[in-house]
């Protein structure tokens, strides 16, 4: 019993003590300790007494912040085939409804989910509320992160490399003759943006202030952003992702310009429809089928008690050319 006691304490991150007036229903004992404790015996695999069990429901929330964005459906349907394969049931959230994402995280919490997947939320914002992620790491809950994350949150992560994307990127368009390239990212405190923009400024012979737009991401946001570079005599625009990158096209549409004749447009993802749109899209691709599978094998890694590490699995990236990129004007 001893042993039992000390395993699942290391595990909970609190003292024996503690673990044993869990065990035998006393009180003094917080809602979240309680919860650390009870979640350490499932991870662990030790069964709980008969008052305290709970059936754990074989399901796992994957929140994502929408499905307008083509790479969020293409990513959830990866992640459900690949819990389905181990018996796990996909409870798709998204934060364009009425709820929050710490309101779906809540919601999950009181349907016992053996686990949560997150892509593109607010761990990647810098400055957004993060007080229900530190909840679940004081429940121990197993969480993995899509993509980049704030370096506080110390979730087990899988990402695509955006320094290689961005190399990626601007030697493509480098190769083409391109010299005066604009750059067309998220808000300030986005850390897959952040890490881009390092990127772009450590390769870029012409990085400045002027060449970089920050805005959200939507086909609205690359318009009114690639508007202000086309402006400013770019050849060549490179977007955080797909719908950055359509909105970029049309801006150039609106501007008189023909792309890729005028001004080159590199998006990022490759999702869904990217290669029928007029032109077709060049675009950096993110390996989505290997990012979800890895995800899922993280989570049942900590679901299962396995140990996980929490250093950030990196993925490449690749460029796919299409039509949306050529040579540099003659001017």
């Amino acid at each position: 019993m001893s042993r039992k006691l000390a395993d699942v304490a290391k595990q909970a991150g609190v003292s024996e003590a503690t673990v044993s007036r869990v065990l035998n229903g006393r009180p003094g004992i917080s809602e979240a300790t309680r919860a650390a404790v009870l979640t350490a015996l499932d991870v662990i695999g030790y069964e709980r007494p008969t008052h305290l069990r709970v059936r754990r429901a074989r399901m796992v929330g994957l929140i994502v912040p929408e499905l307008q964005n083509p790479v969020f459906p293409a990513l959830a349907e990866v992640v459900a085939g690949a819990l389905a394969q181990r018996g796990f049931n996909a409870v798709l959230c998204t934060r364009t409804g009425s709820m929050s994402e710490a309101e779906y995280v809540e919601m999950l919490l009181e349907r016992q989910v053996s686990g949560m997947i997150f892509a593109g939320g607010q761990y990647a914002e810098a400055d957004a509320p993060h007080e229900h992620y530190m909840r679940l790491l004081e429940l121990r809950l197993p969480v993995v992160l899509v993509n980049a994350a704030a370096e506080h949150l110390d979730f087990p992560r899988v990402s695509t490399d955006d320094a290689v994307a961005m190399e990626q990127a601007h030697a493509h368009l480098a190769y083409l003759g391109h010299e005066r390239i604009g750059l067309i990212l998220g808000p300030p405190d986005h850390v897959p943006s952040a890490r881009r923009l390092a990127a772009f400024e450590r390769i870029s012979k012409q990085a400045t202030p002027e060449l970089v737009e920050r805005t959200r991401f939507s086909l609205e946001g690359g318009h009114a952003a690639a508007s202000r570079l086309i402006q400013r005599g770019v050849t060549g625009i490179i977007c955080g992702s797909d719908p950055l990158a359509l909105g970029a096209i049309r801006a150039a549409r609106r501007a008189g310009l023909t792309v890729p004749t005028d001004l080159s447009v590199i998006g990022y993802d490759d999702s869904t429809f990217m290669s029928c749109t007029d032109p077709p899209l060049t675009t950096v691709r993110q390996p989505i089928d290997a990012i979800g599978r890895a995800a899922v094998e993280m989570l049942a890694g900590q679901i299962e008690g396995a140990p996980v590490s929490a250093d950030e699995l990196f993925f490449e990236p690749e460029v796919v050319a299409r039509g949306s990129t050529a040579n540099v004007p003659t001017r």
